[in-house]
């Protein structure tokens, strides 16, 4: 995949092995909300590794006698892991489960609720890496990066995970975009659609943080030889105390949910965003997609293509929360431990924190 991520840190870049194993990668989900014990529906927490959830609720459909669109999840889990994540099925099914065993699949509790689960009813995900051949130097400099992000949050792209085996399944979406191919199969379609959003999602969050990484480096003055901004709004542009900056007429959300607003007063936005309370968001090329005005319109407007889908926004900056790093020196392997929204990759931040792709 070419590349499509620019990072805020400069720091040369940090050398360590890294593959999703299910010893060395578990993703534990948060649940949105407590499940109330009572209810026509029955909550499994499930742990699976080395399957996709797909895979999952494929063999616990054949031994239950039931369909798979009648087993609710919240959110699709990597099969190169162990993941720990949370399904639903009808309370009647209870009986069968006593007898069901896997060597994949393991199950790990189980309570009542009222509803099915449903995509998106998820709080985040808790997540266990290990790092390997990581030298006592550069041990200290990821101690010192994970300070950073815990302070400073770090942008939510799209991991590599997005765009296939080869990287490239946006260039497909393109195609048909602009009338070069055919995709009968609708499914297949709307994913390679979604696939091209992300990707052009990436592009523009690449060029924000450019941009906010030129106001970082240089001065008011040096600033105007750059940018045919007139001056008050390069001067409050630069005035803002977070990395990521934001330009008049940016979309803004309530963090971490909460409604869409568009930015309008920079002084006071810049401080609630530094503070944590709102965050900006890149489009989602789409018919439905809100868009930005002003100065943030005319970076997000060289992103857009005319893509057959809802579209929407997505947070280009995050925080990742109880971060913990630990150091073996004696195998010479770094574990982290972190926790991010849903929807956010880990990858991303391991990327951020290595200052090169790791695909």
């Amino acid at each position: 995949m070419k590349p499509d991520r620019l990072y805020p840190l400069s720091h040369a870049p940090i050398h360590f092995h890294f593959r999703q194993t299910p010893a060395d990668f578990v993703v534990t989900e948060i649940p949105l909300y407590d499940f109330s014990g009572e209810g026509e529906h029955l909550i499994l927490k499930v742990r699976k590794k080395a399957l996709t959830t797909w895979q999952m609720l494929e063999t616990l459909s054949s031994h239950l006698g039931i369909r798979v669109r009648d087993i609710g999840y919240a959110g699709l889990k990597d099969r190169d892991a162990m993941t720990i994540q949370y399904i639903s099925l009808p309370f009647k099914y209870e009986e069968a489960l006593k007898d069901f065993s896997h060597e994949q699949i393991r199950i790990l509790e189980t309570a009542r609720h009222d509803n099915k689960l449903r995509m998106g009813h998820l709080k985040g995900n808790r997540f266990f890496i290990r790092l390997k051949k990581v030298s006592p130097t550069d041990a200290t400099k990821i101690d010192s990066l994970l300070k950073w992000i815990e302070t400073h949050g770090s942008p939510n792209y799209f991991g590599w995970q997005r765009f296939g085996r080869e990287g490239n399944n946006y260039e497909t979406a393109r195609e048909i975009v602009e009338g070069k191919r055919k995709m009968r199969d609708r499914k297949k379609r709307d994913f390679l659609m979604s696939a091209y959003q992300s990707h052009l999602f990436n592009l523009w969050l690449s060029k924000r943080i450019e941009i906010s990484r030129l106001f970082e480096g240089l001065k008011p003055k040096e600033l105007k030889e750059v940018f045919v901004w007139n001056d008050e709004t390069i001067r409050q542009v630069h005035a803002q105390k977070h990395f990521f900056k934001l330009l008049p007429g940016d979309v803004m959300q309530h963090y971490p949910h909460g409604r869409l607003f568009t930015a309008s007063e920079l002084s006071e936005e810049g401080d609630r965003f530094a503070k944590r309370d709102i965050s900006p968001t890149g489009i989602l090329p789409g018919r439905k997609a809100k868009q930005a005005t002003g100065l943030a319109w005319e970076i997000e407007k060289e992103f857009i293509e005319e893509i057959p889908a809802p579209g929407g926004r997505r947070y280009a900056w995050i925080w990742p929360e109880a971060i913990e790093g630990r150091y073996r020196k004696e195998e010479w392997h770094y574990e982290l431990h972190f926790t991010l929204p849903k929807g956010s990759y880990a990858t991303v931040l391991l990327e951020m924190i290595a200052n090169r792709p790791l695909r």
